[in-house]
């Protein structure tokens, strides 16, 4: 039993070593602690949904790209139309692949908001902007990819509510895709729960919004990158609708 355990334990660390997901958000200049999973008991009450693991998932048409897997958080976090949202990761290693912001409008309580449907909207997005002659999909440093500001410093990524967002209770997703293993793109994505207010009237048109599993396909170009291979075009499309920047 006790072999089991620290088997287990070791395990768990190996994945956060390797891994990575988002432990921790600054909300309008509140600080707000993530969900704790690897010592959950330790954890407290969050605006953070309870993933269960660090591990990547490895396909877009998976159930737990949604949220990895995240269940309905205790909290949320008050914030206006304008507002700057941070989200900070404990560790990240890999410099190729896009950074995507989610939000999604709930039809009512965080309680029984589960992030279904074609509701979701992209906010910000961060992708490559390497020149392919001394920058490639695949240089390490300096990386052509915003990603590799999450290496290394304070692993932050900061995005700003849309201007002019209708009030209401909206799910905020922060996704890393990490592409540095050619054709084997890795999922990484954490869901909080944000409170808007103000007397905003906008929302995004069907032309921005998305499901979640649904924006992607696993044989996508921007999803299935043989990233080593410099004789492709060395450009990148960041996958779903485009960016809504509100009113």
């Amino acid at each position: 039993m006790i072999s089991t355990i620290l088997g287990s334990v070791a395990l768990l660390a190996g994945g956060a070593a390797a891994h990575g997901a988002v432990t921790s958000y600054i909300v309008a200049g509140t600080n707000y602690p993530g969900y704790q999973g690897f010592s959950p008991s330790n954890s407290p009450d969050v605006i953070q949904w309870q993933w269960p693991d660090y591990n990547p998932t490895m396909s877009c048409s998976a159930a737990k790209v949604k949220c990895n897997g995240g269940t309905s958080a205790t909290k949320f976090a008050p914030a206006a139309p304008g507002d700057t949202v941070s989200a900070i990761w404990g560790q990240w290693t890999h410099s190729q692949g896009p950074i995507i912001v989610w939000m999604y409008k709930c039809a009512g309580e965080f309680s029984g908001c589960d992030g279904s449907g074609a509701g979701w909207f992209k906010i910000d997005e961060a992708g490559f902007h390497g020149d392919g002659t001394s920058v490639f999909l695949d240089t390490e440093t300096p990386s052509g990819w915003d990603i590799a500001k999450l290496v290394g410093g304070n692993k932050q990524w900061d995005s700003k509510i849309p201007a002019g967002l209708a009030p209401g209770n909206y799910l905020i997703r922060h996704e890393l895709i990490a592409l540095h293993q050619a054709n084997t793109p890795q999922f990484y994505a954490e869901c909080a729960q944000i409170q808007i207010t103000g007397s905003g009237t906008a929302q995004p048109d069907s032309s921005h919004k998305a499901s979640i599993p649904g924006y992607c396909s696993d044989s996508d170009s921007n999803i299935r990158v043989p990233i080593n291979d410099h004789s492709i075009p060395q450009t990148y499309t960041v996958p779903g609708p485009p960016v809504w920047t509100g009113a």
